[in-house]
């Protein structure tokens, strides 16, 4: 890093700053685990401000997939899922500005899949899924990310339902659509400071959109990609977080997606892996402020769908 001394000039002040790191750098996000037959357990990172290909991070605790995400600005927390052996309530987490091996954080009160999962600075939330007790679980569970131990309850979902999307602001988490026997377009949310069952927030803008992936600014939640009665669709929407109401277009992703996974910093969205027509390994991002079609942002190391993404700069870290 250079070392200046002195008093400067302004047009010094330009000079010199081209040689200072950029500290969007700092933004990074993180794809984790995620299916291509079998089981992934790899993390991947890059930086959410630039463009460019994925980086290997470390490994997982368990190779799974349909696994949740939450973040601080400090740690990455990944929650449930499936394993070679069925469904698990592992939670595992990593230090997201280092790289290297997840360590085990605890368990979730419940094993399960395909599962939601959204945070703010100080709680990780998971809902929904599909566990050995139930085809279509309602429970919400959290932990305190800064800690580790095990998952405490929350409350539970409006409906029971897997293949939901979340996504939050630094007060409200937000699940969206899903999979109850058929797809469903309902969203609903939490205050994630409190503990308590959701509340409908409004409706999506397709018939629906489960298997969505989700991510976030302070003010905005951008949903891409899912199912819509079975058919994939490359439809962007939005909501406002601090509001309720009903989901408006937003745009399109390059293509047609379910099972992607998504994260963000603050400005710019990112939507990674999923399946198309196959598994791919396609990385597109968006600007969440503006509306308008993802653009490409570069390659994972492999396909996979069912993975988590998570950052240390999303919309409930503002």
């Amino acid at each position: 890093m250079p070392n200046y001394n002195g008093v400067w000039s302004l047009s010094t002040q330009y000079q010199y700053a081209a040689d200072w790191p950029d500290p969007t750098d700092s933004n990074r996000g993180l794809y984790a685990g995620g299916y291509g037959a079998p089981n992934y357990n790899n993390i991947e990172f890059f930086a959410i401000q630039t463009t460019g290909n994925s980086a290997d991070f470390g490994d997982l605790t368990v190779a799974r997939r349909g696994h949740s995400d939450g973040s601080s600005s400090t740690r990455a927390v990944f929650s449930s899922g499936i394993d070679a052996d069925g469904v698990v309530n592992v939670i595992d987490f990593v230090t997201i500005a280092s790289t290297g091996d997840a360590t085990d954080f605890g368990d979730s009160t419940v094993a399960r899949q395909i599962v939601g999962g959204c945070s703010n600075a100080t709680r990780g939330l998971t809902a929904g899924g599909n566990s050995s007790g139930a085809a279509y679980d309602d429970t919400i569970d959290y932990i305190t990310i800064a800690n580790t131990g095990n998952a405490t309850d929350f409350g539970n979902l409006s409906v029971g339902r897997y293949g939901a999307g979340a996504s939050s602001s630094t007060t409200r988490g937000v699940f969206i659509s899903g999979y109850t026997g058929s797809h469903v377009n309902t969203m609903d949310y939490v205050t994630i400071g409190t503990t308590g069952n959701a509340s409908d927030f409004g409706d999506t803008a397709t018939t629906s959109a489960s298997y969505n992936a989700a991510c976030s600014s302070s003010t905005r939640i951008v949903i891409g990609g899912g199912s819509s009665d079975g058919a994939k669709i490359n439809v962007l929407q939005y909501i406002t977080t601090g509001t309720t109401g009903n989901a408006s277009d937003f745009g399109d992703l390059t293509n047609s997606i379910q099972n992607a996974a998504a994260t963000s910093d603050l400005t710019r969205g990112v939507f990674a892996g999923g399946i198309a027509s196959s598994r791919v390994n396609v990385i597109q991002f968006i600007t969440i402020a503006t509306t308008g079609d993802a653009t490409d942002f570069g390659d994972l190391s492999q396909v996979s769908n069912y993975a988590a993404a998570a950052s240390n700069a999303h919309g409930g870290l503002a």
